[in-house]
Formats: C-alpha cells, sequence, structure tokens
C-alpha cells in the first residue's frame, strides 16, 4: 500500500517549474480574508522569476477581482495577471450583439455587464441566460431555480455559467455558486456552456498571457497548479496536461481532518487519479 505525497512547503515543487497557476478562493483567501503565507509564497516565486497567474472561476472581470483582492489585503505584487471566467463569459455576450440576455445572479456581478451592449430582458423575452450564481447565495441553492429551470427548458434556452463552481468557501461556510444551477439545467436537459475550471478555454488563455509576459513558450511539464477543488482545479489541470498541488484546507477540508497520510483506497475513493502532491496550506 503506497501513501500520496504530502508537502509542507510550496518550494519543494518549485525545482523545474516556469509558471504557477493558482487557483484563488480557497489557495489565497477564503472569501473573507486573505491568507498571509499563501500570498508570501506565490510572491516569492515570483521573485525567484517565475510567472504567477490566478486562474479564478470568478464570475466578474479581471480587474473587478483585483479590487476584490485589494480589500482582502491580497498585495499585488504575488501574482503577474489574473485571468476570470467572468473575462470569458463577456466575450461570448461580445460575440453575440444584439441578442436580449436574461441575467441571474446577485447584483454584485453587475460589472460583467461593464462596457458591453448587452439587452437584459425578463426570462420569457431572452434569447439566452447567463448565470453568475442564485440571487441570493446566502439562502439558496440550485433546488430554488428548478421550477425558473424547468421554463428556460421549454424555451430551449442556452445557459452560460460564468462559474462552474458548485460551492465555495466563506469563512467557515459553503455556499452554492453558478455551477450548481449549471449542472441542474444540463440534468433537466439544458444547453449549457461553462466558463472557467476545469474547462479548457480559462486554460488556454492563462497560458496564453503566460507567453506574452514571458516572452516564449512554456513546456506544460514546467507548470503548476495550485488549486483546492477535485471537481475544477484537479479535473481542469489533469485534462490539460499540467501537475497540481492540492490544498486540503479548503472546500475538502473536512475528508482530510484529522488526515496526515492517504492510504491508496481512501486517495481512489476522493481523487480517482490523485494530485502531484498535497499541502494542508500553501507557504513557501
Amino acid at each position: 500500500m503506497t501513501t500520496l505525497r504530502f508537502v509542507d512547503h510550496l518550494h519543494e515543487l518549485m525545482g523545474s517549474v516556469d509558471v504557477v497557476l493558482s487557483d484563488i478562493w480557497g489557495v489565497v483567501h477564503n472569501g473573507l480574508e486573505s491568507f498571509p503565507e499563501a500570498c508570501d509564497a506565490l510572491r516569492t516565486a515570483r521573485n525567484e522569476g517565475r510567472t504567477v497567474v490566478l486562474i479564478t472561476n470568478a464570475p466578474r472581470p479581471a480587474d473587478s477581482v483585483q479590487r476584490q483582492l485589494r480589500k482582502l489585503h491580497v498585495p499585488d505584487d504575488c501574482y503577474d495577471a489574473i485571468v476570470s471566467s467572468g473575462d470569458l463569459t463577456r466575450a461570448y455576450v461580445a460575440e453575440h450583439p444584439g441578442q436580449s440576455v436574461f441575467w441571474l445572479g446577485p447584483d454584485r456581478d453587475n460589472s460583467i455587464y461593464r462596457g458591453l451592449d448587452a439587452v437584459l430582458t425578463p426570462l420569457d423575452q431572452a434569447d439566452y441566460i447567463i448565470c453568475t450564481g442564485p440571487f441570493d447565495d446566502e439562502t439558496e441553492s440550485a433546488e430554488d431555480y428548478r421550477e425558473m429551470m424547468g421554463e428556460a427548458l421549454q424555451r430551449k434556452l442556452r445557459l452560460i455559467c460564468a462559474n462552474p463552481d458548485i460551492v465555495v468557501e466563506r469563512g467557515d461556510r459553503l455556499i452554492y455558486c453558478a455551477g450548481a444551477i449549471a449542472e441542474l439545467y444540463r440534468e433537466l436537459g439544458g444547453d449549457v456552456i461553462f466558463y472557467g475550471k476545469p474547462h479548457r478555454p480559462i486554460y488556454d488563455r492563462a497560458m496564453a498571457i503566460a507567453r506574452e509576459l514571458r516572452n516564449a513558450e512554456t513546456p506544460l511539464q514546467r507548470v503548476l497548479a495550485i488549486g483546492d477543488s477535485v471537481r475544477t482545479d484537479l479535473a481542469g489541470a489533469q485534462s490539460y496536461g499540467i501537475d497540481l498541488l492540492f490544498v486540503t484546507r479548503g472546500i475538502h477540508s473536512d475528508a482530510f481532518e484529522g488526515i496526515d497520510r492517504l492510504d491508496t483506497d481512501a486517495v481512489s475513493e476522493l481523487f480517482g487519479h490523485p494530485p502531484l502532491a498535497l499541502t494542508r496550506e500553501l507557504r513557501w
């Protein structure tokens, strides 16, 4: 019986890494406060000549994500760029001018439409749906939208999911995201396009930005992803062909309570195909 590799420090994996693609929520902050050691670790990686791209399923443009990071005291100098699922969703809207949009999501995500000629309408008049999350993620789950998704299905509307996450941390709680509603719609037979991890377009964009910043192509074997979600971070990295450092303090923390080592059976049950290594929290 073998054990999965655990590491205490990021530098243990950095010998052959030129580009880091790091998740944000659950790795760099928990929605209420930043993790200073994680920020220091990414800053140190940059200071040693590596390129750090934050890759997030936030349903907002990168500049809005940056403003949130600043409010949570995540320093600008711990990353080179941000790639968000919100930016990819904005590109879809820009490519479909004149079409009407039903927006399903909280008011705080309104920056996703900033500067776009988006026509927002009720569901019964829309050409497609953009989902950035529940209207009230403090109290609602996907089940609250089953009837609405049934109406959308009758009209054969496409749903654009701007955040494929099912849940994220907010302090010590888990809250539902757009991905939960999108998965319900897909289960009902609806047409869904997902922008963000684990889907390829967000990784393509991140690697394109890294290429611009480094003035060179980076082989995938010299790229390390960091994340805390099996469904998005791990699946996305493995599908793209890059290694992942899995942070156990994130949304799967309950599964790792009191565990220092995992045997093969436990790893298979949680991961399927395991990540490169695990760490409780990101530190240099």
